[in-house]
């Protein structure tokens, strides 16, 4: 039970950070303009991009958490 639930956190994670890596991409959390926050602006929209894509994948996401989490099985009954 416990391996199955750790699993489940792994691909749930996983989904998480991809899904942080594709809004990054689309530029959410970037500024247009020339007074921006500078580093320290950076640094926080990386923060408001995670905490977005964790509440993507509590909500369903976009399904790439349960293949991950099979993957993750099958491999661990191949041992």
């Amino acid at each position: 039970m416990t391996k199955s639930l750790n699993a489940r956190g792994a691909a749930e994670k996983l989904e998480a950070t991809f899904l942080a890596e594709m809004l990054k991409s689309c530029g959410l959390g970037t500024q247009n303009s020339s007074f921006g926050g500078g580093v320290g602006e950076e640094q926080f929209a990386s923060f408001q991009r995670q905490a977005l894509a964790d509440a993507m994948v509590q909500t369903g996401g976009i399904g790439l958490a349960e293949h991950f989490y099979q993957a993750i099985l099958e491999k661990s009954d191949d041992r």
